[in-house]
């Protein structure tokens, strides 16, 4: 802009400067020329004036004149001229000025010569005397000519001129550009400069205040964006049609193992770098490649579902979403929900088979009368085992959904286990085993079916896993913390490496003892979710042929 004012400027001054020059040459020319003619018309009335008194001989007596004198008779002979032999001169009778004299009495009239590049002025008068003329004729260079002859000093003006304008024109190009070049465009109101720019500011103003408003608004949209991403457990990514990252939250690089990566390490990197699993990078090729995908990833003992999908702005593909999610629990839970499947319907078909079989001998007659009885009874056995392997998946299934039909109430796990103990007390007979209990009231609040459920299903594994001879004492123990209940043994003990499984269901760590004593092999599953329904912590202390030691620690009413 600077440049242009420049050049405009000093544009306009020198043709501002040819045109004074021109126009001062041709006003002094005019003014030149009308000196001239008024010079001729002075000297001509006083050659007309000294011939009507003398006659030719006033030529004689007249001083050397600057311009020429012509004498005319009337009918166009040249009687004198100055500085030509008047004999030897054409007859004048067909000039302008000559003709004009005779008729009006005065006239003017002028000539070009291009060879010579002047102009001749001619000015004649008529005698009173004789009707003669006399002409009065000077030269006058021409306006080129004159320009010529003052070239030197004129393009010594031209250049000083040249110079000055532009000194002045870059002075006033920086003066002018100056307060535009220093506007406070954060703040347009606040400006002091040319009327002119005003609207222009004024529209910067309203753009500034729009564009600031927009980017409150990105801003805080992106803050809510950051909030809800950067709290998600599950890990989000987001990356362009080349695999570069372009966002991406926290728990995606500590679900992908790379949470002590910066962020320079991983903004506009690709995301492949993350992790080079098969399952992974497929997902992410997919996805690129335009199409929805959902992939399993296995990582250190942990599953995680990716899920990713395209990105189109209009027809254009320009990236992909990826979202990771650990479903190591729901898979966990998925693979037992069909182990829980498999071992019920096993468990179930055991006792029914046993059942059906019984039934289709007796059906058949082909069993001695006095045999029926016992028949019978192993028929009442094994549907007693299905009643209590229904009764505990219901009860399980009960405390799973937190849906336990009976209210809580204040319960005394002192007088609990010790009704317990006297329902077992036959039980424990029968295995040669002692049953004892000990410590004092402990009050809890509970469902006190659940409660003694819980109780009853530690004390009947401590005597079915027990040895002849054996003891199982039961210890409850009251305070202001809570109660606790601790069943021990001094049994066949649980390996170590079993001790933290004992409370899955279905399972036994000697499958084939375990179907010969009997048993669900859901009493300490229905103990461990009892236990979490009350809000209690269960720890097993174990020694493989010396015994077992449980205890259930429940919280203050």
């Amino acid at each position: 802009m600077t440049k242009r004012i420049f050049h405009t400027t000093l544009f306009v001054a020198m043709i501002t400067l040819l045109l004074s020059i021109a126009s001062i040459l041709g006003i002094m020319y005019s003014h030149l020329e009308h000196q001239i003619r008024r010079e001729m018309v002075s000297e001509a009335n006083l050659v007309v004036q000294g011939i009507e008194h003398e006659g030719l001989r006033f030529f004689e007596d007249i001083n050397v004149s600057s311009n020429r004198i012509t004498w005319i008779k009337s009918d166009g002979t040249v009687l004198y001229d100055n500085t030509t032999d008047a004999a030897k001169m054409d007859n004048h009778a067909d000039r302008e000025e000559f003709q004009e004299a005779r008729e009006l009495g005065v006239g003017n009239s002028e000539r070009f010569s291009s060879t010579m590049g002047e102009k001749t002025l001619y000015y004649a008068c008529r005698l009173r005397s004789d009707g003669s003329v006399l002409r009065i004729s000077s030269t006058q260079n021409s306006v080129l000519t004159l320009m010529a002859a003052m070239l030197q000093p004129l393009l010594l003006v031209i250049a000083v001129a040249l110079g000055l304008s532009a000194l002045l024109a870059s002075k006033a190009a920086n003066m002018i550009v100056k307060p535009i070049n220093e506007l406070n465009l954060d703040a347009p109101e606040e400006n002091d400069v040319y009327d002119e720019i005003s609207p222009l500011l004024f529209k910067l103003q309203k753009q500034n205040q729009t564009i600031q408003n927009q980017i409150q608004d990105l801003q805080q949209k992106k803050q809510e964006f950051i909030a809800i991403t950067e709290n998600m457990s599950e890990g989000f990514l987001l990356v362009d049609a080349q695999t570069r990252i372009v966002s991406y939250n926290k728990s995606a690089l500590k679900l992908l193992g790379a949470e002590n990566m910066e962020r320079q390490q991983v903004e506009g990197y690709s995301i492949l770098t993350l992790n080079r699993t098969e399952s992974f990078q497929k997902a992410v090729e997919l996805s690129i490649g335009g199409t929805h995908n959902e992939q399993t990833l296995q990582m250190e003992g942990r599953t995680y579902d990716v899920v990713a999908n395209p990105v189109y702005e209009g027809q254009r593909l320009t990236g992909a979403v990826i979202i990771i999610m650990d479903i190591t629990e729901k898979s966990e839970q998925e693979a037992m929900r069909r182990e829980f499947t498999a071992n019920v319907s096993h468990e179930l078909k055991t006792p029914l088979t046993a059942i059906s079989g019984t039934a289709e001998i007796m059906k058949n007659g082909i069993i001695k009368p006095e045999d029926i009885p016992r028949f019978a009874e192993s028929i009442y056995k094994e549907a007693q085992q299905l009643i209590a392997l229904v009764s505990d998946i219901i009860r399980l299934s009960q405390l799973d959904e937190n849906v336990i039909p009976i209210a809580k109430e204040e319960v005394n796990l002192y007088s609990l286990s010790k009704h317990v103990i006297e329902r077992l007390e036959s039980h424990a007979v029968k295995n040669d085993i002692h049953l004892k209990l000990d410590g004092e009231a402990g009050f809890v609040s509970g469902v006190p079916q659940i409660l003694e459920e819980m109780v009853y299903n530690l004390c009947d594994n401590a005597i079915r896993y027990n040895k002849p001879g054996g003891s199982v004492l039961v210890h409850v123990q009251g305070g202001r913390n809570g109660a606790v209940v601790t069943v021990t043994d001094n049994g066949v003990g649980i390996p170590q490496k079993d001790v933290d499984r004992v409370f899955e269901r279905f399972y036994r760590v000697d499958k084939s003892h375990s179907r010969a004593i009997g048993g669900t092999g859901l009493g300490l599953s229905i103990v461990k979710h009892g236990a979490q329904y009350h809000g209690g912590q269960i720890h097993v202390e174990s020694k493989l042929g010396k015994g077992t030691s449980i205890s259930i620690e429940f919280p203050a009413m």
